[in-house]
């Protein structure tokens, strides 16, 4: 069993969920996945599926219907994305800040004040934020602990054009994360949206994933991930920029959220980061020394690095695991928001880029996400529609090794594509289940969140891969439930963990 406090929920994201009202009213035509999922050579080369995310699931008009299926299941948490290109659809450089540098270049300080905040608002628009206001109300009016997370993987189009950057090899002025005027402008939208919903919101999060839009935007051009370049230097300073952008926006956070919303809150804001795949690079031979030190510098590389800056202050600054500088400015970080959906099994392979040394890993086929859809891993594992092992052991693993930062730990993301629902109730158990075994270990999880309440837009995989407890026909736009699964899930938070009968029916132990 779990304690009485824990968090059951679920997670979602603005881009994924929030378009496709029929009269196109609601649409987001400002952000680069807009022009990257449209883009006719990536639709050719099938970087990207060619459906489109106005086509999507609405959200927008229907949050109130979701909210209402979420509280019949029973949950207590529910986790939402803002849109940064809705709330400042029009660039925002134009308001000045001070910006104090390190010797090393990374932005310390920005100095953002009650002027700077109603320049902004100048040039916000302001209809997303009360609409943003309206869709949190009504999850705290419901009884939800509201999690609020400032970037999913997004950008507005005026700081990252993707189709530009890849054109001219990250030459020109609109690079993303690769420049570093993206830190500036963050700590601006965070200190904004904090201060106009603090009142409502303590629990944060910077980003979702950082290390998904460096590694397969930068180091995977064909993954169909924006700008889908390869490019291990523009890899680096994004990392960096990732890093000083989450040191700056929790130092925003934490000044203009200044209203405890909630009285359980531990303080006015909890800001932490989401994070997916914490110390789940395992070896292909773990009797092969080579294996084991090809997973050790996946591990780092992927979670370390970023950890090390945000919870210690230490910089790896070569990428090497070995070389650092003391950055306590980078130091910040409430909470860790665990996404977990399967392992990556690695082996050694000569160092690829000399920039970063701490390459020497590559996956090895039929494992984690390297498996073929609807099939079985190489270790007779069954395998998800979207081609990703089911390995409940490593929700556990992560669990453990984000407990080593001292702070408090949520599962944030799980689930599973599973079109006919054969796999997902026992993924849910089985996963569940483990995080049950890491909090009788003693290792901290305050929380679980499942990924997700519908179906919705799998980035460049489009609608094809179906995560949702409820099936969404994308003409209608009718819900309608996943009967096993939501019957699991309602089972799970009804019992505070996986009962007796669901152990027993999916060989728990």
């Amino acid at each position: 069993m779990l304690p009485e406090d824990f968090l059951w929920g679920v997670s979602q994201s603005g881009f994924q969920f929030e378009m496709g009202d029929k009269l196109r009213r609601n649409i987001d035509p400002n952000t680069d996945w807009w022009k990257w999922v449209r883009d006719p050579f990536n639709i050719k080369r099938e970087l990207v599926s060619g459906d489109l995310p106005e086509e999507g699931i609405n959200n927008y008009e229907l949050y109130v219907k979701d909210h209402l299926l979420a509280k019949d299941l029973g949950l207590n948490a529910y986790r939402i994305g803002i849109e940064w290109s809705r709330i400042f659809p029009w660039p925002t450089w134009f308001v000045d800040v001070e910006v104090e540098r390190d010797s090393y270049g990374l932005v310390k300080d920005v100095k953002i004040n009650k002027n700077t905040l109603e320049e902004l608002d100048e040039i916000a628009n302001r209809q997303e934020v009360a609409y943003y206001r309206r869709v949190i109300e009504h999850l705290r009016e419901m009884g939800f602990k509201v999690i609020v997370n400032l970037n999913h993987f997004t950008l507005p189009l005026w700081l990252h054009d993707p189709i530009l950057a890849r054109e001219k090899a990250l030459t020109n002025g609109r690079i993303g994360w690769v420049g570093q005027e993206s830190v500036v402008e963050f700590a601006k939208y965070a200190a904004y949206i904090a201060n106009a919903l603090g009142d409502l919101v303590d629990m944060w999060s910077t980003f979702n994933e950082p290390m998904v839009v460096v590694e397969l935007g930068y180091l995977a051009p064909y993954s169909g991930f924006p700008p889908g370049v390869m490019n291990p230097e523009a890899a680096k300073l994004a990392i960096l920029n990732m890093i000083n952008a989450h040191a700056l926006a929790y130092k925003m956070i934490k000044k203009f959220d200044r209203v405890k919303a909630d009285k359980d809150s531990r303080s006015e804001a909890e800001v932490g980061i989401i994070y997916n795949n914490i110390g789940v690079a395992y070896p292909h031979d773990p009797n092969d020394p080579k294996d084991l030190k090809a997973a050790e510098n996946d591990n780092y590389f992927h979670s370390g690095l970023f950890f090390d800056a945000i919870h210690e202050g230490k910089l790896n600054i070569e990428f090497d695991g070995e070389t650092f500088v003391k950055a306590k400015h980078l130091k910040g970080n409430d909470w860790i928001g665990v996404n977990y959906y399967t392992r990556e099994v690695v082996r050694y392979s000569e160092p690829k880029f000399p920039s970063i040394p701490l390459i020497t890993f590559r996956g090895v086929h039929d494992h984690g996400y390297a498996c073929r859809p609807g099939s079985s891993s190489a270790d007779g594992r069954p395998v998800s529609d979207i081609g990703w092992e089911i390995y409940p052991e490593g929700i556990y693993d992560s669990i453990k090794e984000a407990n080593r930062y001292g702070v408090p730990v949520y599962v944030t993301e799980n689930g599973i594509a599973d079109s006919t629902d054969a796999l997902r109730p026992y993924y849910i158990a089985s996963h569940v289940a483990k995080i049950e075994e890491a909090h009788e270990a003693g290792y901290d999880v305050r929380g679980y969140l499942y990924w997700a309440l519908t179906d919705n837009y799998e980035w460049a995989l489009g609608f094809r891969m179906r995560f949702g407890l409820y099936k969404v026909d994308l003409i209608t736009k009718e819900r309608t439930p996943r009967e096993e699964s939501v019957k699991v899930y309602r089972s799970i938070v009804e019992n505070n963990g996986v009962s007796r009968e669901l152990r027993e029916k999916f060989g728990l132990g």
